[in-house]
């Protein structure tokens, strides 16, 4: 499987990372590249997809990104590991759900690795963690679909400062939380990265078959 595997170790400005996606679509589109899986770390920066409510912004001081992803709004910023991919479904199954169930996948299994039990919910996208009965969210999903290409992608919530959410409400859900990795289980994530990318591609692999 040809897929540019892209390590970004200084933070990356939002607006930049979309303009890069964008360019990519096109160009794997047109068969001038390969498709990619990206990762990295923003900047400080609130984005707002396609179906967010003036509403959910709490804070009307902040800036606020708005952006063609699927979803409302979220924050990004260090500490918090970006996956942005850009894949051709071209190649496989044109099913957007499936798509979705094999990010949720990804991340799930990666988590279990490191003995953080998490799960997926049908009513709200995302990866959620149940601590005491209080359903956080740890990783946010959100993509576009173009000429059958997804792009844009996830995020998770590692050792991020989870007061930055306190601004907004987050992907528009009132009643659960947020919480990050070094919250429900404060270890070594070091290699989280190189491991989300292992599972993911194998997960794409399989969706090939």
């Amino acid at each position: 499987m040809n897929i540019k595997i892209k390590k970004s170790k200084n933070p990356i400005k939002y607006e930049d990372a979309i303009s890069f996606m964008e360019q990519k679509l096109l160009d794997v589109d047109s068969k001038k590249s390969n498709e990619l899986i990206w990762t990295l770390e923003h900047q400080d920066v609130y984005t707002a997809g396609t179906s967010y409510k003036e509403s959910e912004i709490l804070e009307k001081t902040i800036n606020i990104i708005k952006t063609n992803r699927g979803g409302k709004i979220t924050y990004h910023g260090p500490g918090q590991l970006v996956c942005y991919f850009v894949v051709d479904l071209k190649k496989r199954k044109k099913d957007i759900r499936k798509f979705i169930s094999l990010i949720e996948k990804t991340i799930i299994d990666t988590l279990k690795l490191y003995n953080v039990k998490t799960f997926a919910d049908k009513k709200n996208i995302g990866i959620w963690y149940n601590h005491n009965s209080k359903i956080k969210k740890v990783a946010a999903i959100g993509i576009r679909i173009k000429k059958w290409i997804a792009y844009h992608g996830f995020s998770i919530n590692i050792n991020n400062d989870l007061e930055k959410y306190k601004a907004i409400i987050p992907c528009g859900i009132k009643d659960k939380g947020i919480t990050s990795l070094s919250e429900i289980n404060n270890q070594n994530y070091k290699d989280l990265e190189d491991k989300i990318i292992k599972n993911f591609i194998l997960n794409l692999e399989n969706l090939n078959a």
